[in-house]
């Protein structure tokens, strides 16, 4: 009997034991499951019977909604790295896309210097480069026999009787300048001298260099007296125009210096800002910015695309690498390290963004540890373990 009394004691002492270890265990509230598959849960360690990875801890009581937890195979493995946030400079850099065009400060136009007939035009279509002196057109011109027959007369005076009266070389000196007020050149009156006979078709030259944009004239056209003929550019020196935005307008000023990438070209140059239109384009919120742009080499051409960059104008606030920023239509979020290998989503709110940086004005605080790298990889765990929006709750 009592040896029987012994075991029915030692039976409720076992049972005991075991029901105060599991009050102990519930109380703890304590479980443990697979990062990988969160369906398997025990009350115990162990390993995952799917991939036979270790069982982490959860604390039931402990663990926030949004919340994920994951293991230190899973961090190395998502390349996750975490970062202090501080205050800093965004460093803004806007890029514009513009067209080089021509400078029309550099532009000139050649008219007829007299009334008469175009016989030859040398240069019969746009875009040729041509160099000062180089023939234009021939133009027939009674004007010009006139005055040309004029200076042969004050050339021959000068000769017979300009040693007994001076005054011939001031006749001779007048007719001269004449002809080189209506365009004709020193080489050519020198010819008109030696040949002493006139020339029914003048000749007239390039008075710079540059490239024709237009050709206003055709041969055997009767023209007057300063009649449109051709344009001239000087491509020296060319412009680079781009369209503004409002928000862009603020970043940049006359005479700012702003670095220009000419698709083609190697290297990018430094262009100075000469121009910014006073209002907005017609029907549109835009406005104008043009630069100067050296071209000495001739390497640019008008109608070639190419980049400006414009120095941001920034201040102090806090900022995170624009890669950490999660996007979406309703709202954006960023990661944030709540503990040892568990992260929680936070809407954020931002400021001035650059090509590498984002300001934040609203959603975390300095010294926060923000996920800067494998952000997109939280994302897509959470929303395949948990099947919702880590920042659904944030949303009103």
């Amino acid at each position: 009997m009592k040896r029987y009394i012994n075991i029915l004691l030692l039976v409720v002492a076992i049972i005991v034991a075991a029901c105060s270890g599991k009050e102990h265990k519930h109380a703890e509230g304590v479980t443990y499951t697979c990062p990988m598959h969160p369906q398997i849960v025990q009350n115990e360690p162990g390993t995952c019977p799917i991939c036979f990875m270790d069982l982490v801890p959860v604390s039931q009581s402990g663990q926030k909604e949004g919340e994920l937890m994951l293991s230190n195979g899973q961090i190395a493995l998502g390349n996750i790295k975490v970062k202090r946030i501080k205050f800093g400079d965004v460093n803004n850099n806007t890029i514009l896309t513009g067209r080089l065009a021509l400078n029309e400060e550099q532009t000139d136009v050649i008219s007829s210097r007299a009334a008469g007939r175009i016989d030859k035009l040398h240069i019969k279509e746009t875009g040729q480069p041509i160099k000062q002196g180089q023939p234009l057109y021939e133009l027939y011109s009674e004007q010009l026999l006139t005055l040309q027959q004029e200076y042969l007369l004050a050339l021959k005076q000068q000769q017979e009787l300009g040693a007994e009266n001076p005054r011939f070389a001031s006749f001779l000196n007048a007719a001269k300048q004449k002809l080189k007020l209506y365009g004709l050149t020193e080489s050519q009156i020198s010819s008109l001298a030696r040949r002493g006979t006139t020339n029914p078709r003048i000749t007239f030259v390039a008075p710079a260099s540059g490239l024709v944009t237009e050709v206003a004239a055709a041969e055997g056209q009767y023209v007057t007296e300063g009649s449109e003929l051709y344009k001239l550019s000087n491509l020296g020196s060319i412009w680079v125009e781009a369209e503004l935005y409002p928000q862009e307008v603020a970043n940049v000023s006359v005479g700012d210096e702003v670095q220009v990438s000419v698709q083609g070209a190697a290297d990018p140059v430094t262009a100075k800002v000469t121009f910014l239109s006073p209002e907005y384009r017609s029907g549109s919120q835009v406005a104008v910015l043009r630069a100067e742009l050296p071209n000495k080499q001739g390497n640019y051409m008008p109608g070639m695309q190419a980049n400006i960059v414009l120095p941001g104008k920034s201040g102090s606030s806090l900022v995170i690498p624009t890669d950490a920023v999660i996007r979406s239509s309703q709202h954006n979020h960023v990661w944030v390290q709540t503990g040892k290998n568990t992260f929680a989503a936070r809407v954020v709110t931002l400021g001035e963004e650059s090509a590498d940086n984002v300001a934040i004005l609203s959603g975390i605080k300095e010294n926060d540890r923000v996920v800067i790298s494998g952000a997109y990889l939280l994302y897509s765990e959470f929303v395949l373990k948990k099947g919702g929006d880590p920042v659904a709750s944030h949303q009103h």
